[in-house]
């Protein structure tokens, strides 16, 4: 199995990813400690030659990892036709008990390296470099994540065996399983729109007054809505829309939405789901540094931005959903 071509692509990014922040760790150290900008000393002078090296070197880092969480969930669904009783990437992440773990750290690892690449972007702008000590700190906090995140991918990838009977969807998201993802699958459908509907109109509306209007306010409203809406999201691709994609009144699985046989409509309501939730929380982590007196005027204007592309992302996200909805032939509400 760890010859698979992408496998290797995953197992290759999540260790580079490793090494690089492991390699980057005693630099941070330093320039926690010594990092001056209105010294001119022969240290100060290698150290800000050095930043420049390691930022660009960890932001291709954390751009990989973005694109790794896309690869990861395409690679556990190719890989079910393996599987003894996998219908979908579900089956592959059951094969063993760290398939599902792995999943979830790769998502926190998406959202965290998002926030950092913000944070790094503002700072970069700025001419005194204001957040170089705090990013740096931030790579000393994130290099356990990762460690953990390529822990879970390699015991996982060593334990995927082909002669493993695995479970299928239908025991993992069916209304009478004893999971969370089960108890947000037997939401009905009429409580599920409205609280659908609700929570993404409250986040685009976030969104798009932050965008208008940048505020520190309207940022952390923005990055709380956004979780909040990306859970909700979830619950409602659990609760209703998966059911319109199949039109099938029982079959909640958000993941066979990702296949062929359902044109990919997966990926479709995915991709700006989650673009739009990394926006919305980096427009949110940049708050905290909207009073540093170089990046008053920069903070507003990034953050405004990034307000946009995730007030975007969320109503290509429910026009999808909506289109899914209306499209099927499927009726779970009466009239």
């Amino acid at each position: 199995m760890l010859f698979q071509p992408a496998i290797i692509a995953l197992l290759m990014a999540a260790g580079v990813a490793v090494v690089m922040l492991a390699a980057a760790a005693p630099f941070a150290v330093r320039v926690i400690r010594h990092w001056d900008i209105r010294s001119g000393a022969e240290r100060q002078l290698g150290l800000e030659r050095q930043t420049y090296l390691f930022s660009t070197l960890l932001s291709f880092v954390f751009v990989a990892q973005l694109g790794a969480l896309l690869l990861f969930v395409f690679n556990a669904d190719r890989l079910s036709a393996m599987f003894v009783g996998a219908m979908c990437a579900v089956g592959t992440l059951n094969v063993n008990g760290y398939g599902f773990p792995s999943l979830i750290t790769q998502m926190l690892v998406f959202f965290f390296a998002a926030m950092w690449l913000a944070i790094n972007h503002v700072d970069t702008r700025a001419p005194d470099y204001p957040l170089v000590r705090i990013k740096y700190a931030l790579l000393l906090v994130l290099l356990p994540l990762l460690i953990v995140s390529f822990w879970l991918e390699l015991k996982y990838f060593l334990g995927l065996k082909a002669n493993v009977i695995t479970s299928c969807c239908g025991s993992l998201f069916s209304e009478k399983a004893t999971t969370i993802a089960s108890e947000a699958s037997a939401m009905a459908a009429q409580p599920a729109l409205f609280l659908f509907y609700g929570t993404m109109t409250l986040t685009i509306a976030n969104a798009l007054w932050h965008w208008r209007l940048p505020s520190r306010t309207g940022g952390y409203l923005l990055a709380a809505s956004s979780a909040m809406g990306f859970i909700v999201a979830i619950i409602g691709v659990l609760s209703f829309i998966s059911l319109y994609i199949y039109e099938h009144p029982h079959h909640h699985c958000p993941f066979c939405i990702l296949k062929p046989e359902y044109s990919y409509q997966g990926y479709w309501l995915y991709v700006p789901l989650f673009t739009g939730t990394a926006a919305g929380l980096g427009a949110g982590a940049l708050q905290a540094f909207a009073r540093v007196r170089s990046l008053q005027a920069i903070v507003p204007a990034v953050s405004g931005r990034l307000a946009g592309l995730a007030a975007a992302g969320y109503m290509l996200f429910i026009a999808l959903a909506t289109w899914f909805v209306v499209a099927s032939n499927l009726i779970l509400i009466e009239r």
